[in-house]
């Protein structure tokens, strides 16, 4: 499938799937086209991944709104949102919800920088970016992304020590999401459930319930 034909078919399944409306598909339309130049000089995404970037990095994280009650809870964090992923994703479904907050965690200052100049491009006024290291700030937030963040036992602990709880932990895993669940089990003491990825048949989302 040539890039053309993915965008194509990952902009039907974000309509059409999960209700993205054609204001919030022009947002994003802006935003990849904003990333892709900016991608020219420094590395947000891979650039192996740029001609595939709709399925690998769009829908790829627009997929969680499916795992997000936002009708009951009221925030979410991205930590370390990298090149805007998940985090903008989200940010432009939720726009249009005032009650509805997106925090951004990065520490690299060039990315910090991007995110913020997107933000003002696509003038949405939901999302706050925090540029620092996700340890310098008190994190109270009803859901917790990560997107090639760190390692699953390091996520487990930073949710068990560090954030307040209760929390909702979503967690993007590759092709290796069963074994580095295994990996961490002695540090899973919270339910949680493995769920497949809608972009790649073999990764997976990691739903974690972080109660007290």
């Amino acid at each position: 499938m040539n890039s053309s034909e993915s965008k194509i078919k990952s902009k039907l399944i974000l309509s059409k799937n999960l209700n993205f409306n054609d204001k919030k598909l022009e947002l994003i339309e802006l935003f990849v086209k904003e990333l892709l130049n900016f991608n020219q000089k420094y590395n947000l995404i891979s650039k192996t991944s740029e001609k595939d970037i709709w399925n690998r990095h769009v829908l790829d994280s627009a997929q969680l709104i499916k795992h997000i009650d936002h009708k009951n809870f009221n925030s979410l964090s991205d930590l370390g949102t990298g090149g805007d992923f998940p985090g903008i994703i989200l940010s432009i479904f939720y726009s249009d919800l005032l009650t509805f907050h997106v925090k951004l965690y990065e520490k690299s200052q060039v990315k910090v920088n991007f995110i913020k100049a997107i933000i003002a491009k696509l003038s949405i006024n939901n999302v706050y970016v925090y540029d620092n290291d996700y340890q310098y700030h008190i994190i109270d937030t009803d859901y917790v992304v990560c997107r090639a963040f760190k390692k699953l036992p390091e996520i487990l602990r930073i949710s068990r020590e560090t954030l307040k709880k209760p929390h909702k932990l979503i967690v993007m895993l590759g092709k290796s999401a069963q074994d580095e669940l295994n990996k961490a089990s002695k540090d899973m003491i919270y339910k949680y459930k493995l769920v497949p990825s809608i972009t790649e048949s073999d990764s997976k989302i990691l739903l974690v319930d972080a109660t007290k």
